[in-house]
């Protein structure tokens, strides 16, 4: 959802109050894509500051469905994502890069209120993702989900001194 700006300019002061439908279905983060299973209307306030600054704040509400990093089952995430930004629209876009201050959800005097959410829901990804606290993960030879069985392959680990003498076994082993 685009937001033309150019309005909000005529007079200092001047604040406009949004209530927008997420346009969005999938979030694309770094390490995945990811559903966005519930979300609510994002409530945004823009004031302009004079000198062709502009504040933005809002919040909004959503829930993604992230694999859990042990088991690979899905799980939903709730988000709840308060946005607070000051935009100088004096600056260029070189001068935003030069200062580090990039924007990518503002192009020229539109406001893209999907990608401002998708950076603040970049900010605020968990590190890690259980399904519980207590979750087993999957096996790491068969694959099977230790949550709901167990499987029948062999876990014991060889210590890695003796593999000299286990490869001396296989060759000599008869059949």
């Amino acid at each position: 959802m685009l937001i033309n700006l150019t309005e909000l300019f005529s007079i200092e002061g001047k604040e406009k109050h949004y209530t927008l439908d997420i346009e969005m279905d999938t979030f694309r983060a770094p390490d995945g894509v990811y559903d966005i299973v519930s979300k609510n209307p994002v409530e945004l306030r823009i004031q302009n500051l004079g000198d062709r600054k502009l504040f933005v704040e809002g919040s909004a509400k959503l829930t993604l469905q992230i694999p859990c990093d042990r088991c690979l089952e899905p799980v939903a995430v709730p988000f709840d994502l308060q946005v607070s930004e000051e935009l100088d629209m004096s600056k260029s876009d070189e001068e935003r890069v030069a200062d580090l201050d990039e924007q990518p959800y503002v192009s020229g005097y539109n406001l893209d209120v999907d990608q401002l959410l998708c950076n603040e829901l970049l900010l605020n990804l968990p590190m890690k993702v259980l399904c519980k606290e207590d979750c087993k993960g999957i096996c790491n030879r068969c694959g099977t989900n230790l949550n709901h069985g167990t499987c029948s392959c062999d876990t014991s680990c060889p210590d890695p001194r003796m593999s000299v003498i286990q490869d001396l076994f296989q060759q000599f082993k008869e059949v």
